[in-house]
C-alpha cells in the first residue's frame, strides 16, 4: 500500500511539474512577444539605426538649444562680453542637456545617483561635439559674435549652427549607440 502511495505521489508531482512548465511556457510566449517594441531598433550593440540616432541627437539638441539661448539672453542682458556669454551658454547647454536625460531616467524609478551617472555617460560626448560644432559655426560666421538678440543675423547664425551640429552629431550618436553607449544606455532603462 505504501508503494502505491509513492507511485501516486510521483505521478501527482509529475503532473504538477508539467503544469508548472506548461504555465511557464505560456509566460515565456508572452515574454518573447516584442511587437510592442517594434519601433525600437537598438536593443543591443551593433543594431543602431539612423532613426534612433536622430532621436537621441534631437533630444541632445533640445537641451543644448535651451541652454545656449538662455545663456546668450542672460549674457546679453547683463552686458557681458562674447567670451563670458559663450562660456555661460556652453555651461547651460550641458546643464539642460543632462537635465532632460536625467528627468527621463528618473521616471523609470531609479535613484538620483544612478540616473545622474547614466545621464553623464549618455550625453557627455554628444553634447561636447554639438557644442564644438555649434559654437565653431558661430565663431567662424562673420559678424555673428557681435549680433544682438534683436538681429536677424543672431537668430540665423544660431539656427544654422544648431542644424550643422545636428548633422555632425547624429553619426556620432549612431556610432555610440551601435557600441552600447550613449543613448543606448538610456534606452535600457526604458525597457
Amino acid at each position: 500500500m505504501q508503494h502505491e502511495t509513492r507511485d501516486e505521489q510521483h505521478e501527482q508531482q509529475g503532473r504538477h511539474e508539467h503544469q508548472e512548465h506548461h504555465g511557464h511556457g505560456s509566460r515565456h510566449a508572452d515574454h518573447t512577444d516584442h511587437s510592442a517594441h517594434a519601433g525600437h531598433t537598438a536593443h543591443a550593440p551593433g543594431q543602431a539605426g539612423w532613426p534612433m540616432a536622430a532621436r537621441a541627437t534631437l533630444h541632445c539638441l533640445t537641451g543644448c538649444a535651451i541652454g545656449e539661448i538662455l545663456g546668450m539672453v542672460i549674457g546679453t542682458a547683463l552686458g557681458w562680453g562674447n567670451a563670458e556669454t559663450m562660456v555661460l551658454a556652453i555651461v547651460l547647454a550641458f546643464v539642460f542637456g543632462y537635465t532632460l536625460t536625467l528627468r527621463s531616467i528618473l521616471t523609470t524609478g531609479v535613484d538620483f545617483r544612478t540616473a545622474f551617472r547614466v545621464a553623464l555617460t549618455a550625453d557627455t560626448l554628444s553634447i561636447a561635439v554639438m557644442e564644438l560644432i555649434d559654437n565653431g559655426v558661430i565663431v567662424l560666421w562673420p559678424g555673428a559674435m557681435d549680433a544682438q538678440l534683436a538681429d536677424a543675423l543672431f537668430w540665423g547664425a544660431l539656427t544654422l549652427s544648431l542644424a550643422v551640429a545636428f548633422v555632425v552629431t547624429t553619426p556620432v550618436n549612431k556610432w555610440m549607440i551601435g557600441r552600447g553607449r550613449g543613448h543606448a544606455v538610456v534606452h535600457r532603462y526604458h525597457h
